[in-house]
Protein backbone atom coordinates (compact mmCIF):
# COMPACT_ATOMS: atom_id res chain seq x y z
CA UNK A 1 0.00 0.00 0.00
CA UNK A 2 1.13 3.84 -0.10
CA UNK A 3 2.51 5.25 2.58
CA UNK A 4 0.89 8.09 4.42
CA UNK A 5 3.08 8.05 7.50
CA UNK A 6 6.69 9.23 6.52
CA UNK A 7 8.40 6.62 8.84
CA UNK A 8 8.31 3.49 11.13
CA UNK A 9 7.01 4.06 14.76
CA UNK A 10 9.64 1.33 16.13
CA UNK A 11 13.04 1.29 13.75
CA UNK A 12 12.25 4.99 12.23
CA UNK A 13 13.25 3.84 9.11
CA UNK A 14 11.63 5.12 6.55
CA UNK A 15 8.17 3.90 4.70
CA UNK A 16 8.12 5.80 1.20
CA UNK A 17 6.75 3.14 -1.47
CA UNK A 18 7.25 0.32 1.40
CA UNK A 19 4.11 -1.98 2.94
CA UNK A 20 3.46 -1.02 6.40
CA UNK A 21 1.23 -2.45 8.92
CA UNK A 22 -0.95 -0.52 11.47
CA UNK A 23 -0.91 -1.19 15.68
CA UNK A 24 -2.90 1.64 18.02
CA UNK A 25 -2.60 4.02 15.02
CA UNK A 26 1.23 3.96 14.63
CA UNK A 27 2.67 2.90 11.78
CA UNK A 28 5.06 -0.25 11.85
CA UNK A 29 7.06 -1.29 9.06
CA UNK A 30 7.04 -5.02 7.89
CA UNK A 31 9.99 -6.23 9.64
CA UNK A 32 9.40 -4.17 12.79
CA UNK A 33 5.54 -4.99 13.19
CA UNK A 34 6.25 -9.05 12.85
CA UNK A 35 8.95 -9.05 15.48
CA UNK A 36 6.87 -6.87 17.92
CA UNK A 37 3.12 -8.17 17.36
CA UNK A 38 2.99 -11.09 15.65
CA UNK A 39 1.79 -14.55 17.32
CA UNK A 40 3.03 -17.75 17.54
CA UNK A 41 1.55 -20.52 15.30
CA UNK A 42 0.76 -23.43 18.07
CA UNK A 43 1.65 -26.26 15.85
CA UNK A 44 5.10 -24.97 13.98
CA UNK A 45 5.80 -22.14 16.67
CA UNK A 46 7.01 -19.95 14.15
CA UNK A 47 5.69 -15.95 14.23
CA UNK A 48 2.36 -15.53 12.32
CA UNK A 49 3.62 -12.39 9.88
CA UNK A 50 1.20 -9.89 9.13
CA UNK A 51 0.91 -11.28 5.72
CA UNK A 52 -0.31 -14.61 6.86
CA UNK A 53 -3.86 -15.40 7.59
CA UNK A 54 -4.00 -15.98 12.23
CA UNK A 55 -6.57 -18.50 13.32
CA UNK A 56 -7.31 -18.16 16.38
CA UNK A 57 -9.37 -20.58 19.26
CA UNK A 58 -9.42 -20.16 23.11
CA UNK A 59 -6.19 -17.81 23.24
CA UNK A 60 -4.24 -20.02 21.19
CA UNK A 61 -3.28 -19.02 17.27
CA UNK A 62 -2.16 -20.80 14.16
CA UNK A 63 -1.15 -20.37 10.52
CA UNK A 64 -3.90 -21.50 8.30
CA UNK A 65 -1.68 -24.08 6.78
CA UNK A 66 -1.13 -25.42 10.85
CA UNK A 67 -4.62 -25.60 11.45
CA UNK A 68 -5.32 -28.68 11.36
CA UNK A 69 -6.47 -32.35 13.25
CA UNK A 70 -4.05 -33.61 15.47
CA UNK A 71 -4.76 -36.93 14.63
CA UNK A 72 -5.11 -37.43 10.65
CA UNK A 73 -3.76 -34.10 9.80
CA UNK A 74 -6.89 -32.95 7.57
CA UNK A 75 -7.73 -28.77 7.76
CA UNK A 76 -10.08 -27.65 10.18
CA UNK A 77 -10.56 -24.28 8.46
CA UNK A 78 -13.86 -23.83 8.08
CA UNK A 79 -14.54 -27.18 9.63
CA UNK A 80 -16.34 -27.57 12.59
CA UNK A 81 -13.74 -29.61 15.36
CA UNK A 82 -13.33 -30.22 18.96
CA UNK A 83 -10.87 -29.89 21.27
CA UNK A 84 -9.58 -32.58 23.78
CA UNK A 85 -6.56 -32.40 26.28
CA UNK A 86 -5.04 -29.28 24.10
CA UNK A 87 -5.34 -31.13 21.13
CA UNK A 88 -7.91 -30.27 18.03
CA UNK A 89 -9.66 -32.71 16.66
CA UNK A 90 -12.23 -33.33 13.44
CA UNK A 91 -15.68 -34.29 14.55
CA UNK A 92 -15.17 -37.54 12.71
CA UNK A 93 -11.57 -38.37 14.92
CA UNK A 94 -12.93 -37.39 17.90
CA UNK A 95 -16.04 -39.70 17.73
CA UNK A 96 -13.61 -42.67 17.29
CA UNK A 97 -11.44 -41.78 20.19
CA UNK A 98 -13.62 -39.74 22.74
CA UNK A 99 -17.33 -39.95 22.28
CA UNK A 100 -19.31 -42.75 23.91
CA UNK A 101 -20.95 -45.31 22.00
CA UNK A 102 -25.18 -46.04 22.06
CA UNK A 103 -25.66 -49.34 23.80
CA UNK A 104 -28.69 -49.87 22.18
CA UNK A 105 -27.37 -49.33 18.15
CA UNK A 106 -23.99 -49.32 18.89
CA UNK A 107 -23.74 -46.07 16.56
CA UNK A 108 -21.11 -42.75 18.20
CA UNK A 109 -23.07 -40.42 20.04
CA UNK A 110 -21.80 -36.92 18.45
CA UNK A 111 -20.43 -34.14 20.73
CA UNK A 112 -23.58 -31.75 21.69
CA UNK A 113 -26.29 -34.23 21.21
CA UNK A 114 -28.47 -35.24 24.12
CA UNK A 115 -27.23 -38.66 25.76
CA UNK A 116 -28.75 -40.83 28.56
CA UNK A 117 -26.62 -42.01 31.15
CA UNK A 118 -28.03 -45.61 33.35
CA UNK A 119 -26.09 -48.27 34.97
CA UNK A 120 -22.53 -46.68 33.20
CA UNK A 121 -24.04 -47.13 29.67
CA UNK A 122 -24.94 -44.33 27.48
CA UNK A 123 -27.79 -43.57 24.97
CA UNK A 124 -29.23 -41.33 22.41
CA UNK A 125 -32.13 -39.55 23.89
CA UNK A 126 -34.41 -41.75 21.08
CA UNK A 127 -32.72 -44.83 21.94
CA UNK A 128 -33.74 -44.89 25.45
CA UNK A 129 -37.26 -46.28 25.18
CA UNK A 130 -39.27 -48.87 27.06
CA UNK A 131 -38.39 -52.28 25.66
CA UNK A 132 -42.41 -53.37 24.97
CA UNK A 133 -43.94 -50.49 24.68
CA UNK A 134 -41.03 -48.15 23.32
CA UNK A 135 -41.97 -45.09 24.70
CA UNK A 136 -39.45 -42.10 25.76
CA UNK A 137 -37.84 -43.43 29.22
CA UNK A 138 -36.34 -39.90 29.99
CA UNK A 139 -36.04 -39.91 34.14
CA UNK A 140 -39.01 -41.86 34.85
CA UNK A 141 -38.52 -44.50 36.89
CA UNK A 142 -37.58 -48.08 34.95
CA UNK A 143 -36.84 -51.33 35.90
CA UNK A 144 -33.32 -53.56 33.72
CA UNK A 145 -33.66 -57.48 32.72
CA UNK A 146 -31.47 -59.05 30.68
CA UNK A 147 -30.13 -55.52 29.44
CA UNK A 148 -33.19 -54.29 28.40
CA UNK A 149 -34.82 -50.95 29.88
CA UNK A 150 -38.60 -51.26 30.84
CA UNK A 151 -40.96 -48.80 32.43
CA UNK A 152 -42.34 -49.70 35.41
CA UNK A 153 -46.31 -50.79 34.22
CA UNK A 154 -44.52 -52.76 31.25
CA UNK A 155 -41.89 -54.46 33.41
CA UNK A 156 -45.10 -55.28 35.53
CA UNK A 157 -47.58 -56.84 33.56
CA UNK A 158 -44.52 -58.63 31.43
CA UNK A 159 -42.53 -59.79 34.17
CA UNK A 160 -43.42 -59.40 37.95
CA UNK A 161 -44.49 -61.65 40.08
CA UNK A 162 -47.73 -61.51 42.12
CA UNK A 163 -47.09 -62.34 46.12
CA UNK A 164 -49.39 -66.00 46.93
CA UNK A 165 -50.50 -64.20 50.18
CA UNK A 166 -51.61 -60.71 48.84
CA UNK A 167 -52.21 -60.68 45.49
CA UNK A 168 -50.19 -57.79 44.41
CA UNK A 169 -47.02 -57.02 42.66
CA UNK A 170 -44.01 -58.13 43.91
CA UNK A 171 -41.92 -55.06 42.44
CA UNK A 172 -38.42 -55.63 44.32
CA UNK A 173 -37.11 -58.25 47.09
CA UNK A 174 -39.05 -61.17 48.18
CA UNK A 175 -38.81 -64.57 49.39
CA UNK A 176 -40.00 -68.06 47.92
CA UNK A 177 -41.58 -70.94 49.80
CA UNK A 178 -42.87 -74.38 48.66
CA UNK A 179 -42.17 -72.89 45.09
CA UNK A 180 -44.86 -69.63 45.90
CA UNK A 181 -43.22 -65.64 45.64
CA UNK A 182 -44.50 -63.30 48.81
CA UNK A 183 -43.45 -60.24 49.77
CA UNK A 184 -40.86 -60.21 52.98
CA UNK A 185 -43.61 -58.43 55.00
CA UNK A 186 -46.45 -61.26 54.05
CA UNK A 187 -44.24 -64.42 54.62
CA UNK A 188 -45.00 -64.41 58.87
CA UNK A 189 -45.75 -66.81 61.31
CA UNK A 190 -49.08 -68.58 61.03
CA UNK A 191 -49.16 -68.40 64.97
CA UNK A 192 -48.08 -65.18 66.05
CA UNK A 193 -47.48 -63.60 62.31
CA UNK A 194 -43.76 -62.32 63.22
CA UNK A 195 -42.30 -62.25 59.58
CA UNK A 196 -40.37 -64.85 59.05
CA UNK A 197 -38.11 -63.16 56.13
CA UNK A 198 -34.40 -63.95 57.32
CA UNK A 199 -35.46 -66.09 60.21
CA UNK A 200 -35.29 -69.88 60.90
CA UNK A 201 -38.50 -71.27 60.65
CA UNK A 202 -40.36 -74.71 60.71
CA UNK A 203 -43.18 -75.68 58.05
CA UNK A 204 -46.31 -77.56 59.40
CA UNK A 205 -49.03 -79.06 57.03
CA UNK A 206 -47.69 -76.39 54.52
CA UNK A 207 -47.51 -73.43 56.67
CA UNK A 208 -44.81 -71.49 57.99
CA UNK A 209 -44.04 -71.53 62.11
CA UNK A 210 -41.70 -69.50 63.89
CA UNK A 211 -39.60 -71.70 66.28
CA UNK A 212 -41.37 -70.56 69.27
CA UNK A 213 -45.04 -71.47 68.12
CA UNK A 214 -44.03 -74.24 66.79
CA UNK A 215 -42.00 -75.72 70.36
CA UNK A 216 -45.64 -74.21 72.07
CA UNK A 217 -48.00 -76.02 69.21
CA UNK A 218 -46.09 -79.37 68.03
CA UNK A 219 -42.61 -79.67 69.11
CA UNK A 220 -42.20 -83.25 71.53
CA UNK A 221 -40.95 -82.96 74.77
CA UNK A 222 -38.44 -85.25 76.31
CA UNK A 223 -39.84 -88.33 78.53
CA UNK A 224 -36.95 -88.01 81.14
CA UNK A 225 -36.06 -83.91 81.29
CA UNK A 226 -39.47 -82.88 80.00
CA UNK A 227 -37.40 -80.38 77.28
CA UNK A 228 -38.67 -79.82 73.70
CA UNK A 229 -36.88 -81.59 71.39
CA UNK A 230 -35.99 -79.50 68.56
CA UNK A 231 -37.52 -80.23 65.31
CA UNK A 232 -34.47 -78.67 62.97
CA UNK A 233 -32.03 -81.57 62.97
CA UNK A 234 -29.53 -79.82 65.41
CA UNK A 235 -30.23 -82.85 68.41
CA UNK A 236 -30.29 -86.03 68.44
CA UNK A 237 -33.14 -87.97 70.08
CA UNK A 238 -34.64 -91.20 70.43
CA UNK A 239 -38.34 -92.41 70.10
CA UNK A 240 -39.90 -95.56 71.09
CA UNK A 241 -43.82 -96.23 71.81
CA UNK A 242 -45.30 -92.98 71.35
CA UNK A 243 -42.10 -91.63 73.63
CA UNK A 244 -39.43 -89.30 72.68
CA UNK A 245 -35.86 -88.74 74.85
CA UNK A 246 -32.60 -86.80 73.78
CA UNK A 247 -29.59 -88.77 73.36
CA UNK A 248 -27.93 -88.12 76.42
CA UNK A 249 -31.42 -88.59 78.53
CA UNK A 250 -32.09 -92.20 77.25
CA UNK A 251 -30.20 -93.53 80.29
CA UNK A 252 -31.00 -97.01 82.34
CA UNK A 253 -33.87 -95.55 84.84
CA UNK A 254 -31.94 -97.53 87.47
CA UNK A 255 -27.65 -97.20 87.22
CA UNK A 256 -28.64 -94.30 84.97
CA UNK A 257 -25.79 -95.96 81.93
CA UNK A 258 -26.72 -94.94 78.56
CA UNK A 259 -29.20 -96.84 76.70
CA UNK A 260 -28.20 -95.69 73.01
CA UNK A 261 -27.49 -98.08 70.81
CA UNK A 262 -27.98 -100.85 73.57
CA UNK A 263 -30.30 -103.45 74.30
CA UNK A 264 -32.97 -102.39 76.85
CA UNK A 265 -36.72 -103.34 78.02
CA UNK A 266 -39.08 -101.69 79.81
CA UNK A 267 -40.84 -102.18 83.30
CA UNK A 268 -44.26 -100.46 83.49
CA UNK A 269 -42.73 -96.83 82.94
CA UNK A 270 -38.84 -96.94 83.40
CA UNK A 271 -36.97 -98.37 81.01
CA UNK A 272 -33.90 -100.30 82.13
CA UNK A 273 -30.91 -102.26 80.58
CA UNK A 274 -30.65 -105.72 80.85
CA UNK A 275 -28.10 -105.53 83.19
CA UNK A 276 -30.50 -104.16 86.02
CA UNK A 277 -33.51 -105.99 84.75
CA UNK A 278 -31.96 -109.38 85.47
CA UNK A 279 -30.96 -108.04 89.14
CA UNK A 280 -34.54 -107.08 89.72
Amino acid sequence: MASVHSNCHHCMGSLCGRQYAMKEENAYCVRCYDSLFANICEECKKPIECHSKDLAYKGCHWHEACFKCAKCNHSLVEKPFAAKDDRLLCTACYSNEYSSKCFHCKRTIMPGSRKMEFKWNCWHEACFVCQHCRQPLGTKPLITKDNDNYCVPCFEKQFAQCCYSCKKVITTGGVTYRDQPWHKECFVCTGCQQQLAGQRFISKDEHPYCLECFSRCYEKKCAACSKSITALGGAKFVSFEDRQWHSDCFNCGKCSSSLVGKGFLTQQDQILCCKCISSV
